[in-house]
């Protein structure tokens, strides 16, 4: 890991180059600090440098939360002429055939998690995950996405101050409490990192295969 940490300290791959430069940088098109800090405390200490941008990007219809954030990062990697990363998550609830799954943001504007509750009464399957998807993308190539899954089942009624809506309906595997129920310091130890770690596994491969 060493030897590789150098390679990224003295070159770095980017658009079938290597260009000379102290770090390679990733733009992450997101408003979520969280989610920037995550990606910055993975991937920098690896000369990876990440930073954070805002832009309007459109939202493909489809079935697939892989297909979204796909769609979403290669329309920033294009306009704004760099590598980005881009992240897309859902709820996917197994008693509803993984509703509301890519749908969860429309959801959350309409129904929000009060409906989710009131289609899962009765309901004694429980057992959900919030799949999230981390889409790398250079100018005019084609994106490559990473998932990780964070199990979990749906509580009965909403519990908890912190966080966003369903986090007041979303208990973690193995925790008794919802994630609403927890401080932004404590909350976010729930949320794996694991696609993180491919897309740093990724980058750090393709510097030191070159």
């Amino acid at each position: 890991m060493d030897i590789v940490s150098g390679l990224t300290k003295n070159r770095v791959f980017f658009n079938n180059s290597f260009f000379r430069e102290e770090n390679m940088k990733i733009i992450y098109v997101t408003s979520n600090k969280f989610k920037i800090e995550l990606a910055k405390n993975i991937l920098e200490p690896y000369g990876i440098q990440v930073e954070q941008k805002k832009i309007y990007c459109p939202e493909l219809q489809d079935d697939s939360i892989e297909k979204v954030s796909q769609f979403s990062a290669k329309y920033a990697a294009n306009e704004l002429n760099c590598a980005v990363i881009k992240n897309d998550s859902g709820l996917c609830i197994d008693a509803l055939n993984g509703f509301p799954g890519p749908y969860t943001a429309y959801c959350e504007d309409t129904i929000t998690q009060n409906g989710i509750l009131k289609l899962m009464e009765g309901i004694n399957n429980r057992s959900a995950n919030f799949v999230e998807v981390i889409s790398y993308c250079e100018p005019n190539k084609e994106p490559i996405s990473f998932v990780c899954n964070n199990l979990g089942k749906i509580s009965k009624v909403e519990k908890g101050d912190y966080g966003w809506s369903y986090d007041k309906i979303f208990i973690p595997k193995g925790q008794t409490k919802t994630l609403a129920e927890f401080d932004d310091q404590n909350r976010w130890k729930f949320w794996s990192n694991e696609a993180y770690l491919k897309l740093k596994d990724y980058l750090l491969n393709n510097i030191a295969d070159k």
